[in-house]
């Protein structure tokens, strides 16, 4: 069907729902904020996404839509909005249907507990790529990982309904993304942070299957909790929001939104939910049985992962520091401190460096990074095709200014930037790159979208980047130029053989 191009009016694209309005600029059409189920509130509180109703007339889509109910943080500000489902669509300018053209969907990070889809325009990714880019909102929190028996026995489902809505989102691509000109036989799903560890549970998930050719894994993780210590961690919550008892549920779907966002969350981020339907084993021993998508897959992470994660605690002593190891690795912690010791001439910053290289090299936050991502991509080259990367430039600026003098490295979230230079973590980040990170930029988007296109991201004028199955190489981002790193030298920085000794590896 003919596409409405009235220049001053803006492009219009009929979905399976109604047809939406978008922007054009820069070359890109941009079509934000459609709804691609319905909003989860009411009665819908902790159910799996419904179908959106349709509507009549042509609806706007010129501004993202609410972000999901999440408490302020440095990933964004705090929002109510319980009616969040939606998704943004990137199309290069005069892309129309039947164009085929190949599909990027990206899942935003925070830890499954904050984050937004419109932390991360993709004007200029699909500008520079010529993909179809995408970017979705999911439930995040208690509304989005919240398992509980009354949940279970409602449903036989119970704590995935954020990945449930990705899944949703990767539904309504499927059925509608060949209106704005994608394929949708050719759809690449990535995530960093929270969306890596997101897009590894797609891998596993029987209802993900076929959703999608490709999957890109930036800074992710494959842990996941049993159903029965989700649903323990969920009568927690219930009891310290006043809603125990048999009538929990329904007490629990008339709190305010307020009243879930501001209780913190018991061991800080939730986890999705294996033994359950959406997740029937637990995504690390399906990955490492091989009984996942065998799709081609990037993977990767940055070089300083826990500087980002450990930043506030510049200022620590060596004796803060000490107590810390000790709380994390209790009887093990003497052997930590003594391979991570404290220098003779430590200073302001030396507890959150030692602090953050540990966290880093051990994976000891859910296995991002360090030892974990290797392990990770280690088991998945043993089923599929895998590229390997480390964003490896450790002179570029940090996610904010503070604390001053902080040299942040390559930090969690640091290559984001690189690929939208919108992503901001409370200050922005592109604005400040001098001419090695415009460099680097352009070779990881002209990377990303070659993976996007044609499955393998050798892209025209840079380096060859050989696949991680074919000899153990990963590629070494840096701003100076990039560079291929044997696994084993990944394997000594990271300090492998150290945390395999200590059983954490």
């Amino acid at each position: 069907m003919p596409e409405d191009r009235d220049a001053g009016a803006g492009p219009v694209v009929r979905t399976r729902s109604g047809p939406v309005r978008g922007r054009a600029g820069e070359g890109v059409e941009a079509f934000l904020g459609l709804p691609y189920a319905a909003p989860p509130v009411g009665k819908l509180r902790w159910r799996p996404p419904q179908r959106v109703k349709s509507w009549r007339g042509v609806r706007d889509a010129t501004a993202f839509g609410a972000r999901a109910a999440a408490a302020e943080s440095s990933n964004g500000p705090r929002s109510e909005a319980e009616d969040c489902l939606f998704l943004n669509v990137w199309r290069p300018e005069g892309a129309e249907d039947g164009a085929k053209l190949p599909v990027y969907v990206f899942i935003h990070g925070g830890g499954l507990m904050n984050g937004s889809s419109d932390q991360c325009d993709m004007t200029q990714f699909v500008a520079r790529t010529g993909v179809v880019g995408v970017s979705l909102n999911y439930r995040l929190g208690v509304l989005g990982f919240l398992a509980h028996p009354a949940l279970t026995a409602e449903s036989g489902e119970s704590g995935n309904w954020g990945l449930m809505d990705q899944q949703a989102a990767l539904r309504w691509v499927r059925d509608n993304i060949g209106a704005f000109g994608g394929d949708p036989k050719r759809v690449t799903v990535g995530g960093e942070s929270a969306g890596g560890w997101s897009v590894c549970a797609h891998l596993v998930a029987p209802g993900s299957e076929g959703l999608f050719s490709g999957a890109m894994v930036q800074s992710g993780s494959a842990a996941s909790l049993p159903l029965q210590d989700a649903e323990a961690l969920g009568l927690g919550i219930a009891e310290a929001l006043g809603c125990a008892g048999p009538d929990a549920l329904a007490r629990l779907r008339a709190l305010p939104v307020a009243r879930l966002i501001d209780l913190p969350y018991p061991g800080e981020v939730p986890h999705p939910v294996h033994f359950t339907p959406f997740l029937p084993s637990p995504i690390q021993e399906a990955i490492r049985a091989g009984a996942f998508q065998r799709v081609p897959v990037v993977i990767g992470a940055t070089r300083d992962e826990g500087r980002t994660f450990m930043n506030e605690s510049a200022g620590w002593t060596e004796a803060e520091y000490a107590a810390w190891v000790r709380d994390w690795f209790g009887g093990k912690a003497e052997r930590v401190l003594a391979e991570y010791s404290w220098p003779a001439d430590g200073g302001e910053f030396t507890g959150a460096y030692l602090a953050g290289e540990v966290v880093t090299d051990s994976g000891a936050f859910d296995g991002i990074g360090g030892c974990g991502n290797l392990r990770l991509t280690r088991e998945m080259a043993q089923h599929t095709q895998v590229w390997a990367y480390e964003f490896a430039h450790r002179t570029g600026p940090g996610l904010t200014p503070e604390p001053m003098g902080f040299e942040w490295g390559a930090g969690h979230a640091a290559e984001l930037a690189y690929l939208f230079p919108s992503f901001d973590n409370g200050t922005p980040i592109a604005p400040r790159f001098g001419e090695a990170e415009r460099r680097l930029s352009r070779e990881m988007t002209a990377r990303w979208g070659a993976f996007v296109a044609r499955g393998a991201p050798e892209a025209e004028g840079l380096a060859a980047w050989p696949a991680f199955n074919e000899g153990g190489q990963v590629l070494s981002l840096r701003g100076k130029g990039s560079m291929l790193v044997p696994e084993a030298e990944i394997a000594r920085q990271h300090r492998w053989a150290f945390w395999e000794g200590l059983g954490a590896a």
